[in-house]
């Protein structure tokens, strides 16, 4: 009787261990495919305009201030480069600094968040809006009066142009890369082609295999 114990188990013994070994194969896999499974999903979402399917996804608070900073430091650099010589570029960026606030209001939400995916980050131009991204899902039933047109601020030649684009999608999708950059970091960079600037969307770990937008590189 004793024989026969040992045998059983000395025979069920490997059974288990290979069933230990996929199991962690299959932890593994999933592990490393999740942040993959997080973008996507949360790119259908803000598509649909999906909010409660957004805010599993994205870290709001750290995004605000991520895109505090991203637009501080792009409004920063268009005076240093724009200031010389030319005095109203100086007002134009310092009423665009005024305006940081409404923008990241504006782009901290879920229309915002459909705008980054799609390749149509902030610009930094006053009164800035999310466009709305070609395929996306249809507005809620209820509608928004027509938004005047924002009048250009001296010295910020882009404000127009930002103006017509905020109500049309860029030609074509962007050039999207994806990867880890570190073991609780996932970058996504977008590129509409050779020569034009790039910008990142940072999702970050939380817990084990849950993913977040917590923030947005636009320094590229």
């Amino acid at each position: 009787m004793a024989v026969s114990t040992r045998t059983r188990r000395n025979a069920t013994r490997p059974l288990i261990v290979t069933l230990i070994v996929i199991a962690v194969i299959v932890a593994l896999g999933f592990g490393y495919a999740s942040p993959y499974m997080a973008l996507n999903n949360l790119k259908r979402a803000a598509d649909a305009r999906d909010a409660q399917t957004v805010n599993e996804y994205v870290d709001f608070p750290a995004l605000r201030e991520s895109l505090k900073q991203q637009v501080t430091g792009l409004l920063t650099r268009r005076l240093d480069t724009q200031g010389t010589g030319n005095p109203f570029a100086a007002i134009g960026a310092m009423i665009g600094v005024a305006l940081i606030g409404p923008l990241v209001d504006a782009y901290a939400t879920p229309d915002g968040v459909a705008a980054l995916l799609n390749g149509m980050p902030p610009r930094g131009n006053p009164g800035e809006r999310p466009p709305v991204p070609a395929g996306a899902g249809n507005p809620p039933a209820t509608t928004a009066p027509a938004q005047e047109p924002t009048p250009p601020v001296p010295g910020n030649t882009a404000n127009g142009a930002a103006n017509k684009g905020n109500s049309a999608a860029p030609p074509q999708p962007p050039q999207t890369t994806a990867g880890y950059r570190g073991l609780n970091e996932f970058v996504v960079n977008y590129q509409h082609g050779a020569g034009d600037a790039r910008y990142s969307a940072i999702l970050r770990r939380e817990g084990l295999f849950t993913w977040k937008l917590a923030a947005v590189d636009l320094n590229k």
